[in-house]
C-alpha cells in the first residue's frame, strides 16, 4: 500500500503579486480536483534556525502517484502558466511516517 505523501512548497522568491493571485485561482481548484488536501498555507507564524519567513504551502496527497498525476494536470498547467515565472519556488515530497 502507498504511503501518504506531505507535500511542501517554499517560495523564494515572488516578482509580481498580480501573477500569483491569477496562479492561485486557478491551482486551488485544480489540486482539489486531483485529490490533494490544503493543510497549511501562508507566512510562517514563526521560524527559527535557518528558517526564512517566505510564503509555504503543506498539501497531503494519498500518494506520490496521485501528487504527480495532480501537478501534470491538465488544470494545474494552465495554472502554471497564468503564474509566468513570476515566483522561485522549491517543492518537497515527504513520505507520511508509520
Amino acid at each position: 500500500m502507498s504511503k501518504k505523501i506531505y507535500q511542501v512548497v517554499i517560495y523564494k522568491s515572488i516578482s509580481d503579486e498580480e501573477k500569483l493571485a491569477k496562479y492561485a485561482a486557478l491551482a486551488g481548484p485544480a489540486i482539489k480536483g486531483a485529490g490533494g488536501k490544503f493543510l497549511a498555507r501562508g507566512i510562517p507564524v514563526m521560524t527559527k534556525e535557518s528558517g526564512e519567513k517566505t510564503r509555504t504551502v503543506v498539501l497531503e496527497w494519498e500518494s506520490l502517484e496521485h501528487a504527480e498525476n495532480g501537478y501534470n494536470s491538465e488544470g494545474y498547467q494552465e495554472a502554471l502558466r497564468a503564474l509566468d515565472g513570476a515566483a522561485i519556488r522549491e517543492f518537497r515530497y515527504v513520505e507520511a511516517a508509520e
